[in-house]
């Protein structure tokens, strides 16, 4: 009798076994989420004091590390503006390649690929005379592809907060997704286009002779000619043209430029990509070598 209930009470307890495999394979993204987040509250729960010494760290780190780039900014600009760009350039790779975001990978591959050619044609001597209006239109289009993410990005992002994504039955999840994603591919290609072009400018102004290093040009232009490209311009000053306008200068010279102002509001960005990174691992190596968890 006892002998042959025992495989009936194994069978009894197979199956809420069985059913509690199940149940945890049909739960929700949030549901593992408020999962993962319970299993780090057991796992760290009487450490407040350790908690405390980490987040001071990480606060005193970050201080130290902002007067840091603020005084290296102020005393050498250039070399500043240099690393900080390399490091944008590379960071994300790093990022990508690590979590798989192939998309983001190949339209980093496009632009650096297309970039880096006109990098090369904007340092070479001497300076061919199509060269300028290729930088020109170059950076154009990525100022204008960025500006237009941005734009869509911060739309969606809006859209969503106020529930109009309802409108085009688009789970809110999904919505805000591309909403981020958009507004960091915007910000994100606005300031490395920004940033480029001042160095294919810098490098062009100098071999052209409108720069030199004692501070004295040599060359001066007539007004009717573009300091770019060195050509008659196209556009009169004043109008609107289909693709280019001219502007003119406060020295009474005429360059056809594109509106990039607003790049001036994307610095924050090159803190956040190039050195947060940066910060948070010195940061993890304080906490490695003091032993904190």
């Amino acid at each position: 009798m006892a002998a042959g209930s025992a495989p009936k009470a194994e069978a009894g307890l197979e199956e809420p076994l069985k059913q509690e495999q199940i149940s945890h394979t049909k739960f929700s993204v949030d549901d593992e989420w408020n999962l993962q987040q319970e299993r780090m509250y057991k796992m760290h729960r009487g450490h407040e004091s350790m908690h405390v010494e980490m987040i001071l760290i990480f606060f005193s780190t970050l201080i130290v590390a902002q007067i840091v780039l603020v005084q290296w900014r102020q005393r050498h600009g250039r070399s500043y503006n240099l690393v900080t760009l390399l490091q944008m350039w590379v960071v994300p790779l790093y990022f990508t390649i690590k979590l798989y975001w192939w998309r983001f990978l190949s339209m980093w591959g496009m632009f650096s690929v297309i970039t880096s050619y006109i990098l090369f044609r904007a340092t070479r001597k001497p300076l061919s005379g199509r060269t300028p209006r290729l930088v020109y239109k170059w950076f154009l289009l990525i100022y204008k592809l960025s500006y237009a993410f941005g734009v869509v990005g911060y739309l969606a992002i809006i859209f969503t907060m106020s529930g109009l994504h309802l409108l085009f039955k688009v789970k809110a999840r999904d919505s805000m997704d591309f909403g981020i994603v958009s507004l960091f591919y915007g910000l994100y290609y606005g300031i490395m286009g920004r940033d480029f072009a001042e160095i294919c400018s810098e490098y062009m102004a100098s071999t052209i002779g409108f720069y030199s290093v004692s501070g004295m040009p040599t060359r001066s232009l007539a007004d009717s000619i573009c300091a770019v490209c060195g050509q008659k311009t196209i556009v009169e000053l004043g109008e609107e043209g289909l693709i280019e306008d001219t502007y003119q200068l406060s020295c009474n010279h005429i360059w056809e430029r594109t509106h990039i102002l607003y790049g001036q509001m994307l610095d924050w960005l090159r803190y956040l990509v190039a050195w947060q990174p940066m910060v948070i691992g010195i940061v993890q190596g304080i906490h490695y070598s003091l032993g904190l968890e």
